[in-house]
This record gives structure tokens, sequence and C-alpha cells, in this order.
């Protein structure tokens, strides 16, 4: 079963920065559902996630899908 992560209404960066403490508590191959509010939060979030820093090591696969009210869920399966 996937953890869940909301923060919706988090500001950038405490909304990255919860992200990656929850992937590091995760073994290989768990999955993490984080909701994200629309715009900055789902790019700098997304970006992160997706580059080549030490965050992004920590991800093996990320999907990204739009909820009805206008946020982001991302299901991330850590590495």
């Amino acid at each position: 079963m996937a953890q869940s992560l909301d923060l919706r209404g988090t500001p950038c960066p405490l909304n990255f920065i919860r992200t990656r403490l929850a992937l590091e508590k995760l073994a290989a191959s768990e999955q993490l559902q984080v909701l994200l509010d629309g715009g900055e939060p789902d790019q700098l979030v997304g970006e992160s996630l997706q580059g080549e820093g030490e965050a992004a090591a920590l991800v093996a696969a990320l999907e990204r899908s739009e909820q009805p009210d206008g946020s982001v869920q991302f299901t991330i399966t850590r590495a």
C-alpha cells in the first residue's frame, strides 16, 4: 500500500523538503503519493524529482495526474 502525503497549501520549498524526507524513509520499490497545489509547487517538486540531483536519485518512477480541484498528484516509486 502506498503512503500518502497531502501538501496542498504548503509553500515552496517546504513541500519539496517534506516530499524528499518521506521518500528517504521508504524502502526500494515502495510508493509515495503526494498531493500538491498546481502551478509553482507542481513545477518545483516535479522538476526536482526528475532532475539530476540527490532527490532524483531516490526516484525509480514518477507519475503525474491532475485532480478535479486543480491540484496535482504525484505517484513516486522509490529507487
